[in-house]
């Protein structure tokens, strides 16, 4: 009974292997070469938008919560996280200064105690570390 099943199963198979190929012996020569062309072009166009945007989308992010723990255990005061925020916003010292009416001397002053409280040397650094520790967005 299985040898039946099996035969009849390659026989079949062998049967539509031989209609496919005619069939593609058809298309090859009712269609010319530019149109194979222009739809593997228009498949590799749609693929290549398509990773695109898999690649370029971001996951919609939960939203922002601030982690008070690390604010209240580095010491932050509130005018230090203004500061803070206006530094990961791209700001300089004079327009921080501006935004929340302090001088830039004031500024400085503000920023070092961040950068010692964060332990860091640079802007970047200083948030990249306030990100880390969810103290800013």
């Amino acid at each position: 009974m299985i040898r039946t099943v099996i035969l009849w199963g390659l026989v079949l198979a062998g049967g539509a292997l031989a209609l496919q190929w005619l069939e593609y012996q058809y298309l090859v020569r009712a269609f010319s070469r530019d149109i194979y062309v222009a739809v593997i072009g228009v498949l590799f166009a749609a693929g290549g938008v398509w990773v695109g945007w898999r690649l370029t989308t971001r996951p919609a992010s939960a939203g922002f919560e601030l982690n008070a723990r690390a604010r209240d255990s580095l010491g932050l005061t509130g005018q230090e996280m203004r500061v803070l925020e206006k530094l990961a916003a791209g700001q300089s010292n004079k327009e921080i200064a501006r935004a929340l009416g302090l001088s830039p001397n004031t500024v400085k002053t503000h920023l070092a105690n961040l950068f010692a409280k964060l332990e860091v040397r640079r802007r970047t650094q200083a948030i990249g570390k306030a990100r880390e520790l969810r103290l800013i967005p």
